[in-house]
């Protein structure tokens, strides 16, 4: 999560107590949302009116909140089967606390969803009223998270008590063999994994779309959970099921001579068994099955290694395809290009140099620059016009102390060009009616009595944006070259704009008609 800045302007600890935590943050997120920090504080207004208890999507409590239940989740995704399987009742108190605390957990949870805002469907607004959060988690994850909150924690605990204080035999065994119901039953504790799954959804749907790193990293982590997960419960079922048969005689544990191994070696065994069905290789699983269990159980890891490839590709192929797709459009066109070139049969070296422009020119990321500049606002394109070109504009002399609002509209008109080197930009005694800014790369001057080189900073042409005269110098590229120009024609429209900066002009082009000008 992006590091929070606090909640809204006018509500803060201080002022709002406790309630603050429940309030959207000022950050990314819940600006991407509601667009201002003002609106942001409305938001806070309006939840703080409303005088119930509501948890914002938005709140630093739900941030907080959403990592710890993916934490204690996902331990207990891993604890609960490898509870059953290996540690036959012998799980100590530190693990029967943990249970006891995380059934504790779940079922304040399944009450906190009735108070926990949602984002609706469309993502525009965030719905903090309580009859509606209460009929939608009603009709979605009600069911699922009341199945994996059943306190099997508390009876285990109260199941053990009653058993080590039991000096009875028979009662002893009856409990025993109610501690293993009770175990097999604890296994619909995994339910919990879909609200791992939801949770993860949460943290994509709440991660914009300025943060898509965000939402790749946890895409993956979350198929790789998934994945790992799989193979960890398969492992664990490999050893609990010869053990609900009292391992008999022919099955693989005995073979192996696990009886009296620790935890961590047969844990090592199961898994390695469940990886070697499911990725249908032969180690580890050399033999036939024994029996119809054996059977089953090598049949459900296939098929659940089958599953795992599917899914696995699946998201590499969507995340490859999501990956970089302004590079894939500059290869697609690109190719579109060559076959262009070769249909018209153009001589190999033309080939060659068109495609070293494409490649100077967008540096192997497709964009449309004029559609780019088109979509921001007129205030964020003078601000990348500025950025890029402003420099440029004010070493010309005659843009030197001019007002900032004929510098912003002429900076509007600019077009920017790639040559390369070799590239005859203009031509001596030719007709013109562009003037060029050099931003990146050097060019020659070149007339019959001198020459001269140019480089970063420096511009050419300005006798043709003012007269629109012929060149009085050749201008050639010596290295790959990325230029900005101005039109006459565009100028001329700033110009109509600016009566007084024109007047000067118009005088500096009779004082300056034999100063040498390209």
């Amino acid at each position: 999560m992006e590091k929070l800045k606090g909640p809204a302007v006018g509500c803060t600890t201080a002022t709002c107590g406790w309630r603050a935590l429940l309030l959207p943050q000022l950050n990314r997120q819940s600006l991407y949302m509601y667009g201002s920090e003002v609106a942001v504080e409305n938001e806070c207004i309006r939840q703080l009116q409303s005088g119930v208890f509501v948890i914002h999507p938005f709140s630093l409590m739900r941030s907080y909140y959403i990592m710890c239940m993916m934490a204690i989740t996902f331990l207990n995704l891993i604890g609960i089967p490898m509870e059953i399987a290996f540690l036959d009742g012998n799980s100590g108190v530190a693990w029967e606390g943990f249970n006891v605390f995380s059934d504790t957990l779940f079922l304040i949870d399944v009450a906190l969803n009735f108070r926990m805002g949602i984002i609706a469907e469309d993502g525009e607004e965030a719905i903090l009223d309580i009859k509606r959060i209460r009929v939608s988690y009603l009709r979605t994850w009600f069911i699922p998270d009341v199945i994996a909150a059943f306190p099997i924690g508390y009876i285990l605990l109260f199941a053990d008590l009653h058993y080590h204080s039991d000096d009875n035999p028979s009662k002893t065994n009856k409990m025993m063999r109610i501690l293993m119901f009770v175990r097999i039953l604890s296994l619909i504790r995994l339910a919990r994994v879909s609200r791992l799954v939801r949770f993860f959804n949460e943290v994509e749907k709440v991660s914009n779309a300025n943060l898509e790193v965000v939402r790749l990293f946890f895409r993956i982590l979350s198929l790789f959970m998934m994945i790992f997960l799989l193979c960890h419960w398969n492992g664990c079922i490999q050893y609990f099921v010869p053990m609900l048969e009292e391992f008999p005689t022919d099955c693989w544990v005995r073979k192996e001579n696990l009886m009296n191994a620790t935890v961590i070696v047969k844990y090592s065994w199961g898994v390695f068994r469940a990886l070697s069905q499911m990725i249908a290789l032969s180690y580890g699983s050399m033999d036939a099955p024994t029996n119809y269990v054996e059977m089953w159980i090598v049949m459900v890891s296939m098929v659940s290694g089958c599953l795992m490839y599917t899914v696995l590709v699946a998201n590499a192929t969507t995340m490859i395809a999501n990956t970089d797709p302004a590079a894939k459009e500059y290869k697609s066109k690109m190719s579109r290009l060559e076959h262009y070139m070769a249909f018209m049969k153009l001589p190999p070296e033309l080939q060659l140099r068109i495609s070293n422009y494409y490649q100077a020119r967008y540096g192997g990321k497709w964009f449309d620059e004029k559609d780019v500049m088109d979509t921001v606002s007129s205030s964020l394109k003078e601000q990348i016009l500025e950025v890029m070109c402003s420099r440029l504009l004010r070493k010309v002399p005659m843009f030197e102390n001019r007002e900032e609002n004929f510098i912003n509209v002429v900076l509007q008109k600019l077009e920017y060009e790639v040559f390369q080197e070799g590239d005859i930009i203009v031509r001596q005694n030719v007709p013109g009616c562009r003037m060029f800014f050099i931003d990146h790369g050097q060019v020659l001057v070149e007339t019959d009595s001198y020459e001269r080189e140019l480089c970063d900073g420096d511009f050419f042409g300005e006798t043709c944006v003012l007269t629109k005269g012929k060149h009085l110098a050749t201008v050639k590229a010596l290295t790959d070259c990325q230029c900005f120009s101005l039109s006459w024609d565009d100028f001329q429209e700033v110009l109509q704009g600016f009566p007084d900066v024109k007047k000067d002009l118009e005088k500096m082009v009779q004082l300056n008609s034999d100063g040498g000008l390209v």
